[in-house]
């Protein structure tokens, strides 16, 4: 005798096998390694964190009205120097490919839904 599955349990059960799915695609496994990457170069950790440090300074400043346009460069250039690191291009790479992915991903989920699956699991009500 069969037990036939609830429409949710279904539901759920297709989520699971579509995330681990997902964690086989090679643009997932890509990401990993990427971000891993990241995590081993303490070089590149302290060029981060004070890309982040910079950042936050900028954007208090821009709060507070006192930032320059000579601010906004230096934080640019920054961004641009971490940027040009080959290991964090490699994970910026990686992520834009997973990210771009899932969208697609996203987009078949939801041609048969009346909403946008990714927008609306993200929790925004958006109309």
């Amino acid at each position: 005798m069969s037990v036939e599955m609830t429409p949710e349990a279904q539901a759920t059960e297709l989520a699971e096998e579509l995330g681990e799915a997902i964690t086989e695609l090679p643009a997932y496994e890509a990401f990993v390694e990427a971000k891993a990457a990241i995590q081993a170069d303490p070089e590149l950790q302290r060029e981060m964190a004070s890309f982040e440090q910079l950042r936050e300074e900028f954007l208090m400043a821009r709060e507070t009205g006192t930032a320059s346009n000579e601010d906004l460069r230096e934080l640019q250039a920054a961004q641009e120097e971490l940027h040009d690191n080959p290991t964090m291009n490699a994970y910026l790479r990686a992520k834009s490919d997973i990210e771009l992915r899932l969208q697609e991903i996203d987009h078949i989920i939801s041609e048969p839904l009346d909403v946008e699956f990714g927008q609306t699991a993200g929790g925004c009500c958006q109309d």
